[in-house]
């Protein structure tokens, strides 16, 4: 048990849940189909019986005659039953007019009421004399007997529900020769079985059953060629007269470890499904057959159209209620059932379902199934439906070629409803994984994206990719500066310090959204967020650069009131004052952390200089400062200023940094183009090591408009001079400075 569990494990980690509860499916489908319940068995005989709708077998000749007891005949005779010298004088005629054989699909299993020995008992008002002559006379069903005798006719005889304790087994029974298997298992049963009179049993050719038993939907498909009944092994009526005509005493049943495989006489051999019924390859009705019986009776037939034909004799009349439904017809007379079954046999158009056909559609059912399962998940939901379409047109093709070239029924729902249930069970399952990734996405990015982009994300999850990717993005490192002192002034009042984090972090988180950022974490007073992950954005670099300055713009409002409500209240008012530093490059994206929680986050080396940017905000004197390929990409829609030449630790090669200092207003007034020249005109001859050049362009800076920005960069690089001007740089110094604090 415990291997089961771990391999079922491996193999849902491997392929899937999904496909493991396919392969339990397909499991099951086999089940159901070796069980083979009503509902499965109807869904296949309904497309049997469109085959036959289609294509159903078509006459070439007739060897079959029906006299039918019609309504004319009734008529034209009297009422049903006749007396037994009628049906003597009709087997009579037809044996005269050169019929093979004679069966009725009619049962006369008592004495005939009409008799002249029970007519002398019955009758009033008949002297003695009278009475001793009708007891003299012969009996109707002698007289009955006595046509059978004379030709060869087979009687019907019919199951029944409950065991009949009048039987007599004594009666001829038609001899029976198997091969192979005990045919008793495999045989539909009857408790009882109710035979004709002795007389007549005793007279005839053959005894067959002529019971026809529809199936659960009334439509009759496959009328048995034997059964049991009342313990004996019975041939239908059919079989019985091709027994007679074949001269044949005993009926030979084959058989293997499925069921029947087929019965036959000599000249004859009908193959059956495994319970010894055939199915019979219908005809539509054909009234061309049917010869009224008033018409034998009366001589009104010619001798051509019974000589050398099987003769069945049944109704058709109304009032006598054999009716039966086939797939081709909705109503036809129940002795045309075994007339239907004489011609396929006799014409050699008979359909027959083979034992093998089962291992076919486990064959077919398997090996759609494993290929649905296995690449189902693979296909796109239009190569899905086409190639399902082939297969579908395939395995129904080489169904209907089975039945059209070999009249063998080989089902093909059984595998086209397996598949097609494994198939909506992938789609289930991939629509429930889909929604709880969807829902987990929500969930996952709900709080740190915009809206739109989150349902963008989760409309089209494929576009995120968890499991770690590499991406060029652009990341931002925001943070407080002195937000110590900050605390400080809070740490009699710890629900006002968190009040004051939420109150400032909260505009710059939607800020940092609404501009299709993602916040990354929340470190304190810091922000780490970034772009273009987990969805694409082509102006990432842009978005960042106005989430930046529009964060100031936050900042100073969040100022603004909170200097009023400081004079108001009367208590010390310290400014917030925020760095910021964005970096351009390529980092790793993805889900990350441990097994208990995992967090979607970025590293590289990207991210690291990012972070130091944010440190040096405080250094150079601008809120601000961007890597080289941000201020690339941004160039031509902010006011960028250079401000070093860097290097970092933990890097191999320098970064120039930049400033922003507004938007394209900004970069497009005088002012800011003085100082971008005078810090230009600074910053080569500092790295051309033209001290004095420098120090005399930071002076002109310090004399031009709004100079007071460029202040403390102006002191850092004094500094910077002084230095070298006491301790030269070496010969190879390319201009980088190499930072000494985070």
């Amino acid at each position: 048990m415990k291997r089961l569990k771990i391999w079922r494990r491996w193999f849902a980690q491997k392929f899937g849940f999904a496909r493991l509860v396919c392969l339990g499916l397909l499991v099951v489908f086999a089940a159901v189909r070796i069980a083979d319940p009503r509902v499965v068995e109807e869904v296949r005989v309904r497309a049997f019986d469109w085959y036959q709708r289609i294509d159903p077998r078509h006459k070439t000749q007739k060897p079959v005659i029906i006299i039918d007891i019609d309504d004319r005949t009734l008529k034209a005779v009297g009422q049903w039953p006749w007396p037994r010298t009628k049906l003597a004088e009709l087997v009579t005629n037809l044996t005269r007019l050169g019929a093979a054989a004679i069966a009725f699909d009619v049962m006369f299993p008592e004495p005939d009421r009409l008799n002249p020995a029970l007519a002398a008992e019955t009758f009033r008002n008949l002297d003695e004399a009278t009475r001793e002559k009708l007891r003299a006379l012969p009996s109707n069903d002698q007289a009955f007997a006595e046509a059978i005798k004379g030709s060869r006719v087979v009687l019907g005889e019919t199951g029944l529900p409950v065991s009949n304790s009048d039987l007599d087994k004594k009666l001829p029974q038609t001899g029976l020769a198997t091969l192979g298997e005990d045919p008793h298992p495999f045989l539909y049963e009857f408790p009882g079985l109710l035979r004709n009179t002795a007389v007549l049993e005793a007279a005839s050719a053959g005894r067959g059953l002529l019971t026809i038993k529809p199936e659960r939907d009334g439509i009759v498909r496959r009328p048995p060629m034997i059964t049991r009944a009342q313990d004996l092994i019975l041939p239908s009526l059919s079989f019985e007269m091709l027994r007679v005509v074949s001269g044949s005493n005993t009926m030979l049943v084959k058989t293997d470890r499925d069921g029947i495989v087929s019965v036959g006489v000599p000249r004859f051999t009908i193959p059956t499904d495994k319970n010894g019924l055939l199915w019979v390859h219908f005809a539509h009705h054909d009234p061309s057959i049917y010869i009224p019986a008033v018409d034998v009776l009366e001589g009104r037939v010619a001798p051509e159209r019974i000589a050398q034909r099987l003769v069945l004799i049944g109704t058709s009349a109304a009032g006598l209620n054999d009716i039966k439904t086939t797939p081709v017809d909705p109503a036809v007379p129940g002795v045309e059932i075994h007339a239907q079954v004489l011609e396929s046999t006799l014409t050699g158009s008979i359909i027959s379902q083979p034992n093998y056909g089962l291992a076919i559609e486990f064959f077919a059912a398997i090996i759609l199934g494993l290929l649905v399962i296995i690449f189902a998940p693979r296909f796109g939901p239009v190569t899905l439906v086409g190639v399902g379409a082939l297969f579908a047109s395939v395995l129904i093709g080489f169904s209907w070629y089975y039945y059209v070239r070999y009249r063998l029924l080989i089902d093909a729902t059984y595998p086209l409803f397996s598949t097609t249930a494994i198939y909506l069970m992938l789609i289930f399952a991939s629509f429930v994984r889909e929604q709880q990734q969807r829902k987990q996405i929500r969930g996952q990015f709900a709080q740190y994206m915009s809206p739109v982009l989150v349902e963008q994300l989760a409309q089209s999850p494929e576009k995120l990719v968890l499991g770690g990717e590499e991406r060029e993005m652009t990341i931002m490192f925001s943070d407080v500066r002195g937000f110590t002192s900050i605390s400080e002034s809070y740490k009699h009042d710890p629900p006002g310090l968190i009040a004051l984090m939420n109150r400032f972090l909260t505009p710059l988180t939607d800020v940092i959204i609404e501009r299709k950022g993602y916040i990354d974490k929340y470190m304190g007073d810091a922000i780490m967020a970034f772009w273009n992950a987990p969805l694409a954005d082509t102006q990432h670099e842009i978005n960042a650069c106005e989430a930046a300055i529009q964060m100031l713009e936050k900042i100073d409002t969040v100022n603004r009131e909170r200097e009023q409500e400081a004079a108001e209240g009367g208590h010390v008012y310290i400014p917030l004052n925020v760095g910021i530093g964005l970096n351009t490059g390529v980092g790793v994206v993805g889900n990350m952390g441990s097994d208990l929680k995992k967090n979607y986050s970025v590293l590289g080396d990207s991210v690291n200089l990012a972070s130091r940017l944010e440190g040096q905000t405080k250094e150079y004197g601008f809120p601000i400062i961007v890597g080289s390929r941000t201020a690339l990409a941004a160039k031509d829609r902010f006011a960028i200023l250079e401000l070093d030449f860097i290097m970092v630790k933990g890097k191999s090669e320098p970064e120039v940094i930049y400033a922003i200092a507004g938007r394209e207003d900004v970069m497009r007034s005088a002012a800011f183009q003085r100082l971008r020249n005078i810090t230009i005109e600074m910053l080569g001859c500092y790295r051309g090591r033209d001290w004095q050049g420098a120090l005399d362009a930071i002076e002109r800076g310090r004399r031009s408009e709004d100079a007071d920005t460029l202040e403390k960069l102006f002191k850092l690089y004094e500094a910077r001079i002084k230095e070298f001007q006491a301790n030269p740089p070496p010969q190879d110094w390319t201009g980088a400075y190499a930072l000494l604090t985070k």
